[in-house]
């Protein structure tokens, strides 16, 4: 891997690279797209990371299928597909880094799933160094991942540029992730709730303080047939910390955790 990325640079040309755990959708082609659009080559990874599972269950069932994966990667125009195996990418089994970047890592996903960043962070930097691109593309639906390897890459004073791409949602609004493979009929139109629920938020901010806002989006996901609520909660999209009033210096981000079935999911959006 690296020795194509290094005579791939020694040509001239700049490198975007974009991790993935594989069951590829609609949402990593557009951050191929983006890639493509702003480097000569672009490199995917397809690694399933087990220490960023703290569901040992969730590790085992997660979706894998490289053949499908490997077609869409060569439609997409990708270049070089990255597939290491757990030995490689961890020869000391479990090995995994500790950060902490106060809220933004011990808050929402880092509080309910703890240990999960530590593994997803871990990967990312391991993958950076395989890899070393020039910019590396992610996805905003993992809105508090985004911004902790962000926070990561300048720790570590790793040269790459992390480049934030849209969140990519269905006709219906219902954000595209590789788990919704995993939902049955009736689970996949249930799911459609926790946007529904982003959407009223955004159109009807002004009626409320960002308290009521969030007790208003609480109640109406709550009370959703077929979704077990984990969180919803308004935060400063820096900091992470709760939004007490509106302020036009600060960026809120409502962010969902919820059960649909066995299957969790997140989404988020921007106020």
């Amino acid at each position: 891997m690296r020795s194509w990325v290094q005579g791939t640079k020694a040509h001239g040309a700049t490198v975007g690279f974009v991790p993935t755990m594989g069951a590829l959708h609609r949402g990593h082609i557009s951050l191929i797209e983006r890639a493509k659009e702003q480097c000569e080559k672009v490199v995917v990874s397809i690694f399933v990371n087990p220490t960023q599972f703290n569901n040992p269950e969730d590790l085992k069932k997660y979706p894998r299928h490289l053949e499908q994966d490997s077609a869409m990667l060569e439609a997409a125009g990708c270049d070089v597909l990255f597939h290491p195996s757990v030995l490689e990418m961890y020869p000391k089994p479990g090995q995994k880094k500790h950060w902490d970047f106060g809220p933004v890592s011990n808050t929402l996903e880092g509080e309910f799933r703890p240990g999960h960043f530590d593994g997803v962070l871990t990967i990312v930097q391991k993958l950076f160094e395989a890899v070393e691109p020039d910019m590396a593309f992610f996805g905003e639906k993992d809105f508090q991942q985004l911004t902790l390897i962000k926070k990561m890459t300048i720790k570590e004073k790793l040269p790459v540029e992390v480049v934030a791409c849209p969140s990519i949602r269905e006709s219906t609004g219902l954000a595209m992730s590789s788990r919704n493979m995993r939902l049955s009929k009736e689970e996949y139109q249930n799911a459609h709730a926790i946007s529904r629920t982003l959407f009223f938020m955004k159109e009807n901010q002004s009626l409320y303080t960002p308290d009521e806002l969030q007790n208003k989006g609480q109640q109406i996901l709550a009370s959703s047939q077929g979704v077990q609520m984990e969180y919803l909660r308004i935060v400063d999209s820096e900091t992470f910390l709760p939004l007490r009033e509106w302020n036009v210096d600060v960026k809120p981000v409502v962010l969902i955790a919820a059960f649909v079935g066995d299957v969790r999911l997140i989404d988020n959006i921007i106020l």
